[in-house]
């Protein structure tokens, strides 16, 4: 008995093998490291927080603080009368931040579906470069201190940094189709967590001349990126002459997110045609409305689910390093290292998950049985011994299974999301998908870097992980219904296979 074309298992690296050409690898390389280059300046900001509040409070107050220089000169950026005043502020800004940047990802989508992405993108590395190097660096060379200042240029940084993300998202899910890309872009994803090494490294290297080189020569590298990205980024392979990927593709590989984001369930393969195409430019999609994209099946539940998601993982980002030397009294450079085992955990899961999800051609149980092991993850790092090696297993344990589940969201699912049938050969949805996706889950991180301070100060930090334990919990309650939906298809398949057979 022959089985529908729907229902065939399709291998999960046949399309990526036989369709990989030097462009693929090119793309891949060029939006890695683009997005790499953006989060390293993120890191940095918080890498020299430490001389940043020793520059703007008073000598008196501050051992680390020449005490030859002029009072003139040194009462010029005497912003806060406290360490404690100017760390508050200095919070502020990453809250301040992380606000204008989820606000510039839901315009960001739409703007990349309707210009080229490798202008937008390309326009907001450079330009974000400019607002880092104005912020830190020619602040500093002037002696210009001013609050007011740098909330405007962090709120602009925020909406520049927000090009980002949905740009490339939406060329690599250009490029690389269904079949592999849970793995292609589980590996991908790992750009974020190299770029907060990259960004370390850059920061320590210089930051013993002071902390306006580290802003110096992490702007310069990142203004570097935008201008190789604007001349050798390719955003679509119909550029160079090969087929776009609906053309030959959804026809035969099954979607995987979402049931109804299903490519034509009876089509049979066919046989693939890498020739050159000339591009018609009569054919053009056109953009689908935020709207129309947040109705699209799926966008909402993932939308809310990565928010909850997202406040987790990124509360790990901002506050770990600060846990470990709260709760342990380890020093401030050993609780840095060690935080590094988070970001390896995660980029292990979010490669092995992926993986895993397109062999099964499902993405919502793959989260689900992750999330479940979050939950007790969480619960047993809350109550790790103070043994750094032990720490270290249970912290990069956390990881795989919180950052895993967040990469995949973040990236395969919602290049899933934006080419499902219901907008494939009309309209363009991939970066308006990605910017809902990522910007309602920036929302979330940014409420809960708020939350995470006010329990940690009311309650202890046992209760900031049962808060944790929630988000994740709640993470799950919003995919139920399509965890539901795709086990009750595995296990029609599997019961029209067994009658196959």
């Amino acid at each position: 008995m022959a089985l529908p074309g729907s229902l065939r298992r399709q291998p999960a690296n046949r399309g990526l093998v036989s369709h990989c050409t030097h462009h693929h690898i090119v793309v891949f390389l060029l939006t890695f490291f683009s997005y790499s280059l953006l989060h390293a300046s993120r890191k940095t900001f918080s890498n020299v927080k430490v001389s940043i509040s020793s520059q703007w409070t008073p000598s008196c107050l501050n051992s680390t603080a020449p005490e030859l220089r002029p009072y003139e000169l040194w009462n010029s950026s005497h912003l806060f009368p406290n360490a404690e005043e100017a760390t508050l502020f200095l919070g502020t800004l990453d809250t301040i931040f992380l606000f204008s940047y989820a606000v510039g990802l839901f315009v960001s989508g739409i703007v990349g579906d309707r210009l080229n992405l490798r202008w937008v993108l390309s326009f907001g590395m450079c330009s974000s470069a400019l607002v880092v190097f104005f912020f830190g660096t020619l602040t500093e060379w002037l002696h210009f201190y001013n609050k007011w200042f740098y909330c405007c240029l962090w709120v602009v940084n925020g909406l520049l940094q927000s090009t980002g993300w949905p740009c490339v998202v939406a060329v690599m899910g250009n490029w690389f189709g269904k079949a592999g890309r849970g793995f292609v872009f589980g590996l991908w994803s790992a750009c974020a967590s190299v770029g907060n090494i990259l960004g370390a490294f850059l920061a320590s290297c210089v930051l013993r001349y002071g902390y306006e080189y580290a802003f110096l020569v992490t702007a310069s590298v990142q203004f570097a990126g935008g201008v190789i990205v604007f001349f050798g980024l390719l955003t679509s392979p119909k550029e160079v002459g090969l087929p776009e990927l609906g053309a030959d593709e959804d026809d035969s590989v099954e979607e995987d997110a979402n049931r109804p984001l299903m490519g034509d369930d009876d089509a049979d393969d066919d046989d693939r045609n890498y020739s050159v195409q000339a591009t018609d430019t009569d054919n053009q999609p056109k953009a689908i409305g935020f709207f129309q994209a947040c109705c699209l099946p799926g966008v909402v539940l993932y939308s809310l689910a990565y928010a909850c998601l997202k406040l987790v993982n990124y509360s790990f980002f901002f506050w770990l390093p600060f846990y470990l030397s709260n709760n342990f009294g380890w020093k401030e450079a050993e609780a840095d290292q060690l935080s590094i085992w988070y970001d390896v955990g995660g980029i292990i899961g979010g490669t092995i998950q992926g993986l895993i999800s397109d062999v099964l051609q499902k993405r919502a149980p793959v989260l689900a049985i992750s999330l479940l092991f979050a939950v007790g993850s969480l619960f047993g790092y809350s109550r790790s011994p103070n043994s750094k090696p032990i720490n270290a297993v249970i912290m990069a344990i956390t990881g795989f299974f919180i950052g895993g589940p967040s990469n995949m969201i973040s990236s395969a699912i919602s290049a899933d999301l934006g080419r499902q049938d219901l907008v494939r050969g009309s309209s363009e949805a991939l970066a308006t998908v990605t910017g809902i996706v990522d910007g309602t889950g920036s929302i979330g991180a940014a409420v809960g870097q708020y939350l995470v301070s006010l329990i940690q100060e009311n309650l202890g930090w046992m209760w900031v992980f049962y808060f944790f334990i929630l988000m994740t919990s709640s993470t799950i309650l919003f995919i139920s219904p399509l965890i539901v939906r795709e086990i009750k298809l595995l296990l029609y398949e599997r019961r029209l296979r067994m009658l196959a057979e």
